[in-house]
C-alpha cells in the first residue's frame, strides 16, 4: 500500500505560479510511474502530467505544455508539479497518483491516489 499526500495548493492570481508536492510513503518509490491529474467541478478527472520511474521521460497534457513541469526526487520520495503562467481554467483539485503498468495518461491505470489539493486561479 502506498500513501500519497499532496501539498502546495492555494489561491493565486492569473499569471502566477504554484509548486505542488506529493510525498509518498513507500521504500520502493522509484518503481512507480507518477502522475498528476486534476478535476474541476462538474468535470471528469483529466490527465495533467506524468514522469517515468527515474525521471528520464515526462508527458504533459496539451493544455499545460510549456507552463507546467513535473519532476521527482527519488531520495525524498516526492514528486513535484511546478505550475507557471496559471490561468483561471487551471482551477481544480489536483491529485497525484502512482502506478507501475506504464500507460501514463489514463486515470484507471493508476493504483494509488492522494486526497487532492485545491488550486484556485483568480482572473
Amino acid at each position: 500500500q502506498v500513501q500519497l499526500v499532496e501539498s502546495g495548493g492555494g489561491l493565486v492570481q492569473a499569471g502566477g505560479s504554484l509548486r505542488l508536492s506529493c510525498a509518498a510513503s513507500t521504500r520502493t518509490f522509484s518503481t512507480y510511474i507518477m502522475g498528476w491529474f486534476r478535476q474541476a467541478p462538474g468535470k471528469e478527472r483529466e490527465f495533467v502530467a506524468a514522469i517515468t520511474r527515474f525521471g528520464t521521460a515526462t508527458y504533459y497534457a496539451d493544455s499545460v505544455k510549456g507552463r507546467f513541469t513535473i519532476s521527482r526526487d527519488n531520495v525524498k520520495n516526492t514528486v513535484f508539479l511546478q505550475m507557471n503562467g496559471l490561468k483561471p481554467e487551471d482551477t481544480a483539485v489536483y491529485y497525484c497518483a502512482a502506478q507501475t503498468r506504464g500507460e501514463w495518461g489514463r486515470p484507471t491505470t493508476y493504483d494509488y491516489w492522494g486526497q487532492g489539493t485545491q488550486v484556485t486561479v483568480s482572473s
